[in-house]
């Protein structure tokens, strides 16, 4: 029965998330059809004619559609990041940023577009990946050396955070002319606006993987739900498995941070509202959250680009907006019952 609700869960996700991509597309200034997705998407898979001009098909398959589907990617790999931590650290209130990640890809890119490190062979996103992986190295190796535990690992992670927020506002304060301070914080609070195909296919191929790995480690990720003492008892090697799963998901959220930018509360909140779907067993859970992230971003995409019209607003202002008085209302929920 419960492998049934498994199955149904999944495939009304899947199709909510094919039907989020087709209507968001059609979302915007021009004109567009669910009708003139389908042609498109068929004409560049192979499959017919595109009947549309080129500029309506430009539209769709260059503008909204690598846009769309990057959001989607992004609100499935931040929603299984968090999953993973909130379970690995065992504290409700991990998520994607936790660990620093997005701090040094803040300070990554304002590296690069601002001070022009690379000399124009380093783009925006290479630096932001780079910063990412350097904040991560050295979560680490703090975490390392006051001795590993889950609550070290956290508090390393607040360590960098506030370190790496310092050097990017410090750089910014002293380097910056006001046009690249403007560009910098758009891009600090989440953006999708200008991605591009290989944005989608990186993130996706990195999703993929981190997402089958996840799942590898599902049952014992269960196991650490009963603590890193109970999870060795069971005869899991606790840290081994608590780097290799802390490392791919800082991967991901490297990956998903160089091309989109900081988008922050989907990790914190949408592995509650799938917890109370799927129960906390992770071979169910963490497909059934991908896919919620996945339409959760979709949606919040095309409301933060088209509430304002012609003005954009950043993903992660309207994330927030969202995600705290839904995880009030999460903690609200976990006080009652505990």
């Amino acid at each position: 029965m419960r492998g049934i609700r498994s199955g149904l869960l999944w495939a009304g996700g899947l199709l909510l998330l094919v039907l989020s991509v087709a209507v968001a597309v059609t979302i915007g200034p021009a004109r567009i059809s669910v009708n003139d997705v389908r042609d498109t998407v068929a004409a560049h898979l192979g499959l017919g004619q595109s009947p549309l001009s080129p500029i309506r098909d430009g539209i769709i398959w260059n503008l909204r559609m690598p846009r769309t589907l990057l959001a989607a990617v992004c609100g499935a790999g931040l929603a299984v990041c968090g999953t993973v931590m909130q379970s690995l650290l065992r504290n409700p209130l991990a998520d994607p940023f936790v660990l620093g990640v997005s701090s040094g890809a803040s300070t990554g890119a304002v590296v690069v577009v601002v001070l022009g490190v690379g000399g124009g062979a380093v783009s925006l996103s290479a630096g932001a990946f780079i910063g990412a992986l350097c904040s991560f190295a050295l979560v680490l190796l703090l975490s390392h050396t006051l001795g590993g535990s889950t609550d070290r690992v956290v508090l390393s992670g607040v360590a960098a955070m506030q370190l790496f927020s310092a050097l990017t506002s410090f750089v910014v304060m002293t380097a910056a002319d006001a046009e690249q301070t403007r560009g910098v914080l758009f891009w600090l609070l989440g953006s999708l606006g200008g991605v591009g195909w290989t944005d989608v296919w990186t993130c996706s191929a990195v999703l993929a993987v981190t997402l089958l790995i996840c799942l590898g480690h599902a049952r014992t990720l269960d196991a650490f739900a009963f603590g890193q003492d109970a999870a060795a008892t069971l005869g899991v090697h606790v840290g081994r498995t608590r780097i290799v799963l802390l490392c791919t998901t800082a991967l991901l959220t490297a990956a998903l941070v160089s091309s989109a930018g900081a988008i922050g509360f989907v990790g914190l909140v949408l592995p509650h509202a799938a917890r109370a779907l799927t129960g906390s067993g992770h071979r169910r859970l963490l497909p059934v959250t991908a896919l919620a992230g996945a339409v959760f971003l979709v949606w919040v995409d095309t409301l933060a680009r088209t509430v304002l019209d012609p003005q954009e607003v950043p993903v992660g202002v309207v994330t927030a907006l969202i995600g705290v008085p839904a995880f009030v209302l999460v903690l609200y929920r976990t006080r009652r019952s505990a």
